[in-house]
């Protein structure tokens, strides 16, 4: 029996844990510094016309886009084993995503490819990194094993 409340006990302490980051993170997204431009080595064009969840989108012309080296928990909730795990909630870095992105014209400059989408870090017209953004905002983690071939954030 105590086992069983123990285990109610740290579930309910994970869900408000959760529940809290998710308006934490928004709030930090409103204070991620904003450089001037892209740079001129992002070649990609996308306009944004969906995201997928908090670390893919898909562009106008059908381009789907895996932002490079950000880790954000699947729609159904979970992590892959082996992969980095956010605790913030996929609805929450999904919501991010779009406040970041959906409908922008973004500059990206293409890292690789994954499961027929293009990896690529993206910029907002303004100079904002996306991927950055991202791992700012707590809804999504560095992935390091990606981020040491082509660091985001920089």
């Amino acid at each position: 029996m105590r086992f069983q409340t123990f285990a109610a006990a740290l579930v309910l302490i994970v869900l408000a844990a959760v529940w809290l980051n998710d308006g934490a993170s928004e709030d930090r997204l409103a204070t991620a510094p904003s450089p001037a431009a892209p740079p001129a080595d992002a070649d990609l064009s996308c306009q944004v016309a969906s995201v997928h969840d908090g670390d893919s989108l898909r562009c106008r012309d059908g381009t789907r886009i895996r932002l490079h080296a950000v880790a954000a928990r699947e729609t159904d909730e979970t992590c892959s084993p082996g992969h980095p795990c956010p605790a913030a909630s996929a609805a929450s870095a999904t919501r991010t995503l779009k406040r970041l992105a959906l409908g922008q014209d973004l500059a990206c400059r293409p890292t690789g490819h994954s499961y027929d989408r293009v990896t690529a870090i993206c910029w907002t017209p303004e100079g904002t990194e996306v991927n950055c953004a991202m791992i700012r905002s707590g809804t999504a983690l560095t992935w390091p094993r990606y981020n040491r071939q082509t660091p985001i954030c920089a």
